[in-house]
């Protein structure tokens, strides 16, 4: 029995669940039933702004995704390599990891107003510092054999040792980075766009809790976790199995 075929066959009997036990509890009022929630993304999509809303947070978080890949991984590499920064500044992400991204929602709304630049600033701050994190840890356990061997055999200290030998040894390191950073993102971004002015998944969620369309939340639920979902295997995950099987590491 293949994966395809067990997850369809546990989905479509959670959908019959799901339906039934909302017809047997009635909590129609409280949680839609799986019809419900259908007609909802029919509407939202063909009457509503869901695809518009779909497409414009999509937006935000590529662009702040990219942001917190860029700064987080070159963080973690001057961390790893220099003992001083790590003391100092790597000390100061640590502490700065802890803090929910959406407690500096309020010194964005000051800088930046209620507007896309805030969201984007919550969104880059929530991925950043575990992406650090994650590519400080991943070279800082390269074992050292593969940079000397590396030097042994003319490499230099600069970019051909950072993108041949650093990179793929730190890898396995830097991909669990990669999920945790984009699980974060998502969770930053849609708390930015709760308050923030637009279009965008957040603020249809947050529309849905004013009218009290149950149905409306859900879709907004579902919607990220099928992006989160398909991101992370046709993505994140084909890009580990390749880089894996092209290292000789699977």
């Amino acid at each position: 029995m293949s994966t395809a075929f067990r997850r369809s066959v546990f989905l479509i009997l959670l959908l019959i669940t799901w339906e039934a036990a909302s017809r047997i509890f009635d909590w129609g009022w409280k949680f839609p039933s799986f019809l419900q929630t259908v007609e909802a993304f029919r509407l939202g999509f063909t009457e509503g702004q869901l695809l518009e809303a779909t497409l414009q947070s999509l937006k935000r978080l590529l662009i702040a995704f990219a942001i917190a890949i860029t700064v987080g991984t070159t963080l973690g590499f001057l961390f790893a390599r220099s003992r001083f920064l790590d003391d100092t500044l790597g000390f100061l992400v640590i502490a700065l990891q802890t803090i929910p991204s959406i407690a500096w929602l309020p010194f964005a709304i000051i800088w930046f107003g209620l507007t896309d630049t805030s969201v984007i600033f919550i969104t880059t701050l929530g991925a950043t510092w575990t992406m650090a994190v994650a590519a400080r840890t991943g070279i800082k356990n390269i074992p050292p054999i593969y940079l000397k061997a590396a030097q042994t055999m003319g490499t230099g200290m600069g970019w051909r040792m950072f993108s041949q030998v650093m990179i793929p040894a730190a890898f396995p390191h830097l991909i669990t980075g990669l999920r945790t950073a984009w699980a974060f993102a998502w969770r930053a971004l849609v708390a930015g766009e709760l308050i923030a002015k637009g279009v965008g998944l957040g603020q249809i969620l947050q529309d849905g809790r004013n009218l009290g369309d149950t149905s409306l939340m859900l879709c907004i639920v579902i919607i990220i976790a099928v992006l989160g979902t398909v991101s992370d295997h046709f993505c994140f995950k084909r890009m580990e199995d390749k880089i894996l099987v092209r290292y000789g590491l699977k």
